[in-house]
């Protein structure tokens, strides 16, 4: 527990002031457009935590961000940069569907896990496509990554037109009750909030991807891989085996994301007419997480709460609700900039440390 805290508490103060330094720029706009920035973050709790439904959907949105948040970390630590997390999003989502509406006569207790599991397993592959080029023909994986977006966007589009389509619907049929992983009895408790199972499968990864990056021998390869290559290389680690490795787990994460989506929110597919985004918010989670899982998990919740908040904003104090986004656009400018933030903590440690000399 204390190695836990250990690898969270350096990036905490810093990820903690960047935050309310967030929360700050907001409140100078908002003054600045003429609006009550007191008011306006009232609204935004208020509308998280005034009744269980919209508590129940602020935790379904936050979900899929804790997974996507990994994908993107995950990669981050090998020395990747992962943004493709939107294809493999993508991907997950379509796998599932096919497999929750095609798959017929098993029990639940069968049906739902492999319907998770293909999900995450054709994000991973399709993620691995880019380890391959980088590790056997050193294509840079931004450029491959942004590609497969929109190449998993056409594709899925085409499996649930001519495969999947519901008659008449822009949309395809509803998966199998089987395949669903939404929990009945919290979902009726908290007025029908679609609470589902994924929410502690993000939990269960997040505690994964801590154990396999810091307690395995396969981890600490990924990480002396992204660290340094060539010394990798020189110690006798594979390293394109390891990056293809990295990838694969990376969009494994992120196509579960997709999955648990599928079935535990929407439970069927509609024809896109653009990226869902969600893949490109798991890189703003993961940067204000700083690539640490359970720095992420914060600030998925962050993100998630100020992202289904805003909604309360432009209700209760007229704020538009794209205002958010300069808080957590904010965020993540003072995250990306410590020096900005040391500058601001700087006198406080300064004082303590004369203290201690004292």
């Amino acid at each position: 527990m204390n190695k836990i805290f250990k690898i969270f508490s350096g990036s905490a103060t810093v990820s903690i002031i960047a935050i309310i330094l967030g929360l700050i720029v907001g409140a100078i706009v908002m003054l600045v457009g003429g609006y009550n920035p007191l008011l306006a973050y009232q609204s935004l709790f208020t509308q998280v935590f005034g009744n269980t439904y919209d508590f129940g959907e602020t935790l379904r949105e936050i979900t899929p961000l804790v997974l996507t948040g990994l994908a993107f970390a995950f990669a981050a630590r090998t020395g990747l940069f992962n943004i493709g997390g939107e294809g493999q999003f993508i991907v997950g989502m379509t796998a599932a569907t096919v497999v929750g509406i095609k798959v017929t006569g098993l029990p639940a207790i069968i049906h739902a896990p492999l319907a998770i599991i293909a999900g995450g397993l054709c994000g991973g592959l399709w993620a691995a496509i880019v380890g391959y080029l980088k590790a056997k023909r050193g294509v840079n994986e931004v450029i491959t990554s942004i590609m497969l977006n929109w190449i998993a966007l056409y594709l899925a589009n085409y499996i649930v037109r001519h495969f999947l389509l519901m008659q008449g619907k822009q949309r395809s049929e509803d998966i199998l009750p089987t395949a669903s992983i939404t929990i009945q009895s919290l979902s009726d408790l908290m007025n029908s909030a679609r609470i589902h199972w994924g929410m502690l499968l993000a939990v269960l990864v997040a505690v994964f991807f801590y154990y396999f990056m810091w307690k395995t021998k396969q981890g600490y390869e990924l990480r002396a891989v992204g660290s340094n290559p060539n010394a990798a290389q020189y110690a006798g680690m594979n390293v394109g085996r390891n990056i293809v490795k990295a990838m694969f787990i990376s969009g494994v994460f992120a196509g579960l994301a997709g999955a648990v989506q599928i079935l535990g929110v929407f439970h069927n597919q509609t024809v896109m007419s653009g990226s869902p985004g969600t893949g490109f918010d798991g890189i703003a989670v993961g940067l204000i997480g700083m690539n640490n899982p359970f720095g992420i998990l914060l600030g998925a919740i962050l993100f998630g709460t100020l992202t289904y908040g805003s909604a309360g904003m432009s209700f209760g104090a007229g704020v538009p609700p794209e205002l958010i986004r300069i808080v957590i656009g904010s965020i993540i400018f003072f995250i990306a900039a410590q020096g900005i933030v040391r500058w601001f903590i700087k006198p406080f440690y300064s004082k303590r440390k004369k203290e201690k000399v004292l």
